[in-house]
């Protein structure tokens, strides 16, 4: 039968709740003791400077492991509780005031003054509930496999426990590199491990290449609309960027040829597959004609392939990369998995020439020395133990149906996809209206939108704007929706 707690610390009457702890409940014995004792603080029965029961009589009077009272009091230690005195004991401290909000993540939601790239990122690092953030860039946190990813940290951990005091190598993890070869394999790039550099991510990759190949002054070119995060970027370096207007199958050729003759870009991003914002890809004849135009000018390719894993198997929805053609002479190649996998492990890479990623690498070493070892094991293990292919399949299908009803229920707000995708998570639609004024409008309402003008280099105001279809299905994003729309 379990017993109470000591003297110094037995159950005052007016504190609802037991202070005994019970073996057979779903909460660990040490969390029990710890939401016992932290409860009786709060409601100032034990004040400050009280001396707990040391670990003995504690452990006696519950009849609990001393380890699971040690353990139990380094809890209250971390978290401002309690204060260790060596030779003395455990005892209350002192603790200051400090109010938390309820809910911290949407405590700020607010319309901003001016919306601008750095609002638009800053609402969207706020962990949002998914459901109401149809502008985010992430899929939902339930279509992901958190098991995979879970059973694979501690895969890793067991196997690897002393790797975590040591640094990774710059290129990155060779196993994971070797299985980042055959997975290019299967889209048709060769490429060997010395070819590849693993990174915090694309959008460090990206980053890693342009602070190579960029000096103030030098032009970049990006699609127009295209992932917005990366025009500050380029702009911080001194480097200016114009936009290539882009059109269902790709850049606008004539526009492209055009302004590299202008201009003599060091730089050309452009998503081939399943492109941001509008999920469209990269056509055969469009593939031929870039490349063609950048050998005519002298620039290199940037190709973030970041949606790789969302196309179908199979190439069954037309889109030709450029490094296929190439193979990585003129083109560099970026993939990732934070919008498959989990956005928390930032693991991405680069594929390219084997003497540029030599230079990547150096540049690589300077700027965070390695990349985390402990995430790329991971996503190796998940590749390499076939867990990943069946996951990606499983979000594919679940795209196909949130897609469709997606453009349903947009076409009866009336709006419209002009052109809808058969793959990817975004649908880049037609709202008739400013979306910089829904944008603030929905933001009233805790609802995040991703308006169009955000997408271009120039932020001219328009009437477009992104929707992750899988935050669609959620009952306050329609009701927001109903509400901007008059449906």
């Amino acid at each position: 039968m379990p017993k109470r707690i000591g003297s110094s610390i037995k159950r005052d009457p007016t504190i609802s709740g037991p202070d005994f702890l019970t073996k057979d409940g779903n909460t660990s014995l040490v969390q029990q003791l710890v939401m016992l004792i932290q409860s009786k603080i709060d409601d100032k029965v034990l004040r400050s400077g009280i001396k707990l029961p040391s670990i003995r009589v504690c452990a006696e009077e519950y009849s609990i492991s001393r380890f699971t009272v040690v353990e139990a009091y380094d809890r209250l230690v971390a978290n401002g509780y309690l204060d260790s005195r060596r030779g003395s004991g455990f005892f209350v401290k002192e603790r200051r005031h400090i109010t938390i909000p309820r809910n911290p993540a949407r405590s700020d939601i607010s319309a901003p003054q001016h919306l601008d790239i750095a609002w638009l990122v800053r609402t969207m690092f706020r962990q949002h509930p998914a459901q109401a953030m149809p502008g985010s860039g992430l899929l939902p946190p339930e279509w992901m496999n958190a098991g995979i990813v879970g059973n694979s940290f501690r895969s890793v951990a067991r196997e690897s426990s002393n790797q975590i005091f040591h640094y990774g190598t710059p290129e990155g993890y060779l196993p994971l590199r070797q299985q980042l070869q055959l997975k290019l394999a299967e889209i048709e790039i060769g490429a060997t491990p010395d070819q590849i550099v693993t990174t915090s991510g694309v959008t460090q990759g990206l980053d890693i290449v342009a602070r190579h190949f960029l000096a103030p002054g030098d032009v970049v070119f990006v699609d127009d609309p295209a992932w917005f995060l990366m025009f500050a970027s380029f702009a911080s370096m001194g480097a200016k960027v114009i936009g290539i207007p882009r059109e269902a199958d790709g850049p606008d050729i004539a526009a492209l040829e055009h302004l590299a003759e202008l201009h003599r870009p060091k730089l050309y991003v452009l998503n081939s597959i399943l492109h941001n914002p509008t999920s469209t890809s990269l056509s055969s004849a469009k593939a031929f004609r870039v490349l063609n135009i950048a050998e005519k000018f002298d620039f290199t390719i940037v190709e973030d392939d970041i949606y790789c894993d969302l196309e179908p198997d199979g190439n069954q929805h037309s889109g030709t990369r450029v490094a296929t053609l190439d193979q990585l002479n003129r083109v560099i190649y970026l993939g990732g998995f934070s919008k498959t996998l989990a956005a928390n492990l930032r693991v991405g890479f680069i594929a390219c020439s084997a003497e540029i990623a030599r230079q990547l690498t150096d540049r690589k070493i300077l700027a965070t020395l390695t990349s985390s070892e402990v995430g790329e094991r991971v996503v190796y293990k998940i590749l390499a133990e076939g867990y990943y292919r069946k996951h990606v399949q499983r979000l594919r299908l679940r795209l196909d149906t949130a897609r469709e009803d997606s453009t349903r229920s947009l076409e009866k707000f009336g709006l419209s996809v002009p052109t809808a995708p058969s793959a990817g998570m975004f649908l880049w639609v037609d709202a008739k209206s400013d979306t910089n004024v829904l944008a603030e409008r929905a933001m009233r309402e805790g609802v995040l939108l991703a308006p169009g003008a955000l997408f271009s280099p120039t932020q001219a105001a328009s009437q477009w704007m992104r929707i992750n279809v899988g935050a669609m299905q959620d009952a306050a994003v329609l009701r927001c929706f109903s509400n901007l729309f008059g449906v």
